[in-house]
């Protein structure tokens, strides 16, 4: 009579939350060509600017590209998803003015002017993904009415007039304050950047946004709500762009409705950059972080070395299609 020998079981180490959150912001589609074309950058302008290559000036860039960033990154999520947001730019001028406005005629008070922005940010996040969702209308098309509705609603409450905040602890939070010598809005990016990772590659949630925008019927059959997915990213991108209006507000002392205009391309052309494929199922953070730091390299070098801003915009396209291109799979 034969005897089944049954090998072993091998039991797998449990490996340290550490090691994998840094696999997660290294791993991407793209990360190496990223890289090289950022370093290329900053040589370039350092050779060529003699004030590029400095402390200040590097805290600059973190400064000049934390509103982009922190919505890039729910914008991550919306892409990924299989989905789009044209309407960042206006969600941050009117959750800017809803701060504005809450904090004068409320309470002059930090965290009431955070709420109403965060808030305001979330209420058009989840009119976008209703209406994308729910009602299966593209969300192109959704994004783009919201962009103008927004825009104009923001517009009509304050009758075009910019609204002054008077509030020291709220610029010190979020604006002008300083920690460990870094200035308020780069902290409060690589915040949510690693928050965005950790959510991105290592929840639940974060499976299911790949699930749904690699492919939404086979996510459908497997028991995904993928409405609710796209849905929640939507909400996510709306609520950061309600904290990117936060920071955008401490740092100018008012809010104003016709800010940030043409945003959305930035965010996007960021996202896109940093390897996210625009037809979902693909894409990181730390792509989207170093697409968004090559952007704000570019429009600090350019500007340091007086190219006109015209010739900034034929500049800037032509290096983003030729590193998309050079750097695509």
């Amino acid at each position: 009579m034969s005897q089944t020998v049954t090998a072993p079981a091998v039991k797998e180490s449990p490996s340290s939350p550490g090691p994998k959150l840094a696999k997660a912001l290294l791993a991407g589609d793209r990360p190496y060509m990223l890289y090289f074309a950022f370093a290329v950058l900053v040589v370039a302008f350092s050779v060529m600017s003699p004030v590029f290559f400095s402390t200040a000036n590097f805290l600059n860039i973190g400064r000049q590209t934390a509103l982009v960033s922190i919505i890039a990154v729910g914008a991550t999520f919306v892409i990924i998803s299989g989905e789009i947001d044209l309407s960042v730019a206006s969600t941050l001028a009117v959750s800017g003015m809803s701060a504005a406005l809450a904090m004068q005629h409320l309470q002059n008070s930090w965290y009431v002017g955070l709420l109403a922005a965060l808030a305001t940010g979330a209420v058009v996040g989840l009119i976008n993904g209703v209406l994308t969702a729910r009602l299966a209308i593209p969300s192109f098309l959704v994004t783009l009415g919201t962009l103008g509705m927004a825009r104009g609603v923001a517009l009509l409450v304050t009758d075009t007039k910019p609204v002054i905040i008077n509030n020291d602890t709220y610029f010190a939070i979020f604006g002008e304050g300083l920690i460990a010598g870094i200035p308020v809005p780069i902290v409060w990016t690589v915040l949510v950047m690693i928050l965005g990772a950790l959510l991105l590659h290592f929840s639940g949630f974060g499976r299911r946004i790949y699930a749904t925008g690699g492919n939404a019927t086979a996510a459908r059959y497997s028991g995904i709500n993928t409405k609710r997915v796209k849905t929640t990213a939507l909400v996510l991108t709306g609520t950061l762009a309600g904290l990117a209006a936060v920071i955008f507000t401490a740092r100018a002392h008012a809010a104003r409705p016709d800010v940030v205009a043409g945003m959305e391309l930035d965010v996007i052309a960021a996202v896109i950059l940093g390897g996210t494929s625009l037809f979902g199922g693909r894409g990181a953070i730390v792509g989207t972080l170093l697409g968004s730091l090559i952007i704000g390299v570019l429009n600090n070098g350019l500007v340091l070395l007086g190219v006109s801003s015209s010739l900034q915009l034929v500049i800037k396209g032509a290096i983003i299609i030729a590193a998309v291109a050079f750097s695509k799979k």
